[in-house]
């Protein structure tokens, strides 16, 4: 166990975090379910959305479960063991190994759901907050892009109004954030020429 929140630690904690991230639950439930490689169906990503496309509703929602637990479990082992902010460091590297797995060239997801996953982990209200208003604005507007992306812009205000002893932590949370509206570049280009398809014209489900 590491002491406090040592530079050691919280790189530890990163490193331990990315090994974790970096389990592509898309690619191996889609290769164990005889539907092939992701990477060659639809855009090619390996989150929820994209596995649905294959018509699997089920593998879909494992992967779902798998990438946002996946987040979670690198947030409370290392909350358990060292700190709660080398939980945030932990989530923040299970974040990175989604998005740039190394096994698979550094092309990962999105990061919708490993992110929601680190959220409930580090404060189930504040996962809660972003996972209801991900629902209200889905319900509102029908498109499962920018609910997601309005949702988790919001989570940084969430995690500082909910978790205010906490603040500065918040700052880990945005930088994910911000991750997350790049790897969405061409579902905003979308939303701003008015074509991102609405959810039910397609197969779709969380942005992931």
């Amino acid at each position: 166990m590491f002491a406090g929140n040592s530079p050691i630690a919280l790189l530890a904690s990163l490193i331990g975090g990315y090994g974790l991230g970096a389990v592509s639950f898309g690619v191996i439930v889609t290769r164990l379910g005889g539907v092939g490689d992701i990477r060659d169906v639809g855009s090619g990503n390996i989150g929820a959305t994209n596995v649905l496309r294959t018509g699997r509703r089920d593998l879909a929602a494992i992967t779902l479960i798998g990438d946002g637990g996946k987040g979670a479990v690198a947030v409370l082992i290392a909350g358990a063991l060292v700190s709660p902010l080398a939980g945030v460091v932990a989530g923040l590297g299970a974040f990175l190994g989604h998005l740039f797995p190394v096994w698979l060239g550094f092309r990962g997801g999105k990061g919708v759901a490993t992110f929601l996953g680190i959220l409930l982990a580090i404060a189930w209200p504040v996962g809660l907050a972003t996972a209801l208003t991900w629902i209200a604005i889905a319900l509102l507007f029908r498109i499962s892009s920018l609910a997601a992306l309005v949702a988790c812009a919001l989570a940084p205000a969430f995690f500082v109004f909910l978790q205010p002893s906490r603040a500065p932590e918040a700052w880990l949370l945005a930088a994910m954030v911000v991750m997350i509206f790049i790897r969405h570049h061409e579902n905003i280009r979308r939303l701003l020429a008015g074509a991102e398809p609405r959810i039910g014209a397609r197969k779709s489900a969380l942005s992931s």
